[in-house]
């Protein structure tokens, strides 16, 4: 399973991205739940998850940069 790109995030929408935040993080407590109950198969799910969890991130970032440097440019 190949590494999610982070044009894929940067084509959603600030609702989907925000949902997908949401979803990943769950996913990551759902990941660190098994493993503490030793029921985790498929340890390199953790690498996927933070990677795309920085991935989206980092793309919220830089749209609220965006969105603070276009509002203090109108005033």
């Amino acid at each position: 399973m190949a590494l999610s790109k982070i044009s894929e995030a940067r084509e959603l929408s600030n609702e989907k991205l925000a949902e997908e935040i949401v979803a990943i993080k769950r996913q990551l407590f759902q990941l660190r739940l098994q493993k503490a109950t030793r029921q985790l198969e498929k340890p390199h799910q953790f690498r996927h998850a933070r990677h795309r969890l920085a991935q989206l991130l980092t793309v919220e970032g830089e749209r609220s940069r965006v969105a603070s440097q276009s509002t203090k440019e109108e005033k």
